[in-house]
């Protein structure tokens, strides 16, 4: 039975961007509501344009139901075209799935989302003509391969006026100036410089156009191998030592070539391990990490558990969560990339090393550790200018293939990855480990995650900074002339607005104290980053992994050299990486210091707003983290009007300083999907999950049987 709600009779039509195109359009579509499998929905229009699919009620003509947290440019029943994942037909209850040319048109249609939304339309009711032309429209626009300047990015760029400087103290690095800054604030300048040899990109397209190498090196050695074999700056550490990157030369070469190519990496290492350069330690990330195949295997078997269709669906696969989850294998994932950025971490402060990042492309492992190393180490890359920078430098400048590791064209799928969003996933670890720490949030996370495909930024729409200014010449519709002048993602007012942009702010962040005046005079020339470890090892706790290291030795007298066939030694750390991670833990937490994550068994954990935040049966009422911001927000107030009373001259300042959130004040109307999902409808869980009720037999059979009997005496002896 379809529990129906008529068909609306007026007609709504599509809030269409600057460049944007309606392409087809059905009437009479039945979308349904997730819930219990029943068929319950609303019937509206389902559109498809050049920039996303949209589902039109008569919901969305009204403004009385907005959601408070709510996004200007991709609606609630929006799915950019990039945003779609996957898409099935429904044929006689069987689903399969559409891809390019159709004989025959699906009764329904669901549509799987990135950003892991679902959604289930009923095309029974839609006049066959217009079911051709809508599933025909949203399979080719969505899933077929395009040119790079078929994108809605170009589209809006030419037609959109462009008033808004989105940079919001983000440094761009597109400039020698930004480059020199980063130098200087780091202190790297002495021993590195910023460099304008690929100036017109006569090195490599690969590369930006500027970016920092040791003093040591020569132009002519940046020029032989188009870049390659060259480290690369990436952060320097107050006690100067400098985290390195190098894209290296592909294995399969012929002798000779590999020999001059040696001999060319020796001559490198040798000159940047010589004063005043620190000593050097090489990690190859492609065989310490998993591979990028990986990673995506692991992805695509982990989005999947959160993609329900419906609660019987839910609640058939809670029984194994744990299990599945664990198969999956992207929370190891995590831990051992994070676990990678430790080690890195413990040579720049400990042993006072440089680390050289190796990959072949040097632009997606290295990527991730080194975003991760300055997260750690570096207070500025925790507030949201400072990581937004970082982004910037790292990727988007950086070099991260992002049209090919999101597919967003799709060419193939074997480039595909997602190394930025397993970045994201890694850092919200540490988001939510010390919340302190950090001037953003894990909604500001969430949204980044979005933004991945929302193609009227540039963003994340390029592989390479060449990439992106050789697509730049274009005819504008405003200006008539001139390049295109693309968005940055950083501008979130184009986004979000005031309201909206305070959910991705932290009301509880730290701010760094400022010194005082008299201070200042003595620690002028001293770097002003505050520590929590000694540059000194600690003593390692006598208790701790007493049994492993009396076992471990039992083991080897016993086995001898045959050990080393069996135990992986990556699989434990070293000793004194054991220590630095064992000391840092056992003293209290300096949030403008070094951040080491917890990664020890369950401390890693999946990110619930990201991935559950779609799923009704997955939520906390009045419960989870806004439940608890709340609290503290109330706590807040209480002490901010208290100090109002007390200091009444003050009172402006005072009230100035705290950025209080005055959507989150009734916590119990929210649940721990705010504030993506308002609260909605109950789900009850059935007392057995549904596939253990396929099981039992006909309730009549169990009213009618006789009760055991269970003999007890046995075990009262």
């Amino acid at each position: 039975e379809i529990h129906i709600k008529e068909p609306i009779e007026k007609e709504v039509n599509p809030h269409l961007l600057p460049g944007e195109l309606l392409l087809c359009e059905a009437s009479t579509v039945y979308k349904y509501i997730q819930e219990d499998g029943s068929n319950r929905g609303t019937y509206g229009k389902l559109v498809c344009t050049n920039f996303k699919i949209s589902f039109l009620d008569d919901d969305s003509a009204s403004d009385d139901n907005e959601p408070q947290f709510k996004n200007k440019i991709v609606g609630e029943n929006d799915i950019t075209l990039q945003c779609v994942d996957q898409i099935y037909g429904v044929y006689d209850e069987k689903k399969k799935l559409l891809t390019g040319q159709l004989r025959k048109y699906p009764e329904k249609l669901i549509i799987y989302c990135k950003d892991l939304r679902v959604f289930n339309f009923c095309l029974r009711y839609t006049k066959e003509e217009e079911v051709k032309r809508i599933v025909s429209g949203i399979v080719h626009h969505s899933q077929t391969p395009k040119l790079l300047k078929r994108l809605f990015l170009f589209s809006y760029a030419s037609a959109a006026p462009n008033n808004t400087d989105g940079r919001n103290q983000t440094v761009m690095f597109e400039t020698l100036e930004d480059w020199r800054d980063e130098l200087e604030r780091t202190k790297g300048n002495v021993k590195y410089k910023a460099v304008t040899t690929n100036e017109g990109y006569r090195v490599s397209e690969k590369l930006p156009l500027y970016f920092v190498v040791p003093i040591c090196i020569s132009e002519e050695s940046i020029l032989k191998y188009e870049g390659r074999g060259i480290p690369i700056w990436c952060w320097s550490c107050h006690n100067g030592a400098a985290l390195l990157k190098m894209s290296t030369f592909p294995k399969e070469q012929d002798d000779s070539t590999s020999q001059m190519q040696k001999a060319f990496l020796d001559g490198i290492y040798k000159t940047i391990s010589k004063p005043p350069y620190e000593l050097l330690k090489l990690d190859d990330l492609s065989s310490s990490l998993p591979s990028l195949q990986d990673i995506q295997t692991a992805y695509t078997r982990f989005k999947q558990l959160f993609l329900i269709d419906n609660s019987t669906d839910f609640w058939a696969t809670d029984v194994k969560w744990f299990s599945l989850l664990e198969s999956t294998n992207w929370l190891e994932i995590i831990r051992r990339v994070l676990k990678k950025a430790i080690e890195v971490a413990e040579c720049l402060e400990i042993q006072h090393t440089n680390v050289l990042l190796i990959e072949e492309s040097g632009a997606d492992l290295c990527c991730v550790i080194s975003s991760l190393v300055q997260v750690m180490m570096d207070s500025y890359s925790r507030t949201k200018s400072g990581f937004q920078s970082l982004i910037q430098k790292e990727w988007v400048i950086g070099g991260h293939g992002f049209l090919d590791r999101c597919n967003h064209l799709h060419k193939t799928e074997k480039e595909e990855a997602p190394v930025f969003l397993l970045l994201l996933n890694c850092v919200w670890q540490l988001v939510q480990q010390y919340p302190p720490a950090f001037e953003f949030t894990e909604t500001y996370l969430t949204v980044l995650s979005d933004s991945l495909y929302v193609p009227i930024f540039s963003t994340f729409f390029f592989n390479s900074q060449h990439q992106r200014d050789t697509n730049k010449s274009g005819e504008s519709l405003k200006t008539q002339s001139g390049p295109f002048r693309f968005l940055t993602v950083w501008d979130w007012a184009v986004q979000f607005d005031p309201k909206a942009q305070a959910f991705l702010n932290n009301p509880l962040y730290a701010e760094k104290p400022k010194p005082d005046k008299s201070q200042r005079k003595t620690a002028r020339f001293k770097h002003q980053r505050q520590l929590s470890l000694p540059l000194t090892q600690a003593k390692p706790s006598t208790k701790r992994g007493f049994f492993r290291e009396e076992t471990d030795h039992l083991i080897k007298n016993i086995l001898g050299k045959r050990i080393g066939k069996f135990i992986n030694p990556s699989d434990e750390p070293p000793n004194s990486l054991r220590e630095f991670y064992d000391s840092w833990h056992s003293k209290p937490v300096d949030y403008h210091g070094l951040l080491l994550p917890r990664i020890d068994g369950p401390e890693i954990k999946v990110w619930a707003q990201r991935y559950l935040r779609w799923i009704p049966e997955a939520q906390l009422h009045g419960g989870g983290t806004i439940a608890t911001a709340a609290k503290i927000l109330d706590l807040m107030e209480e002490v901010q009007s208290l100090q109002v009373k007390v200091d009444e001259e003050h009172s402006q300042a005072v009230s100035g300083d705290v950025h209080s959130v005055p959507m989150l004040r009734n916590s119990a109307r929210l649940s721990s999907l705010f504030p993506f999902a308002l609260l909605q409808r109950q789900s009850v869980k059935p007392a057995l999950p549904t596939s253990t009720w396929k099981d039992l037999e006909d309730e009549d059979d169990l009213v009618k049987r006789d009760d055991e009997f269970v003999d007890l005496s046995g075990d009262m002896l």
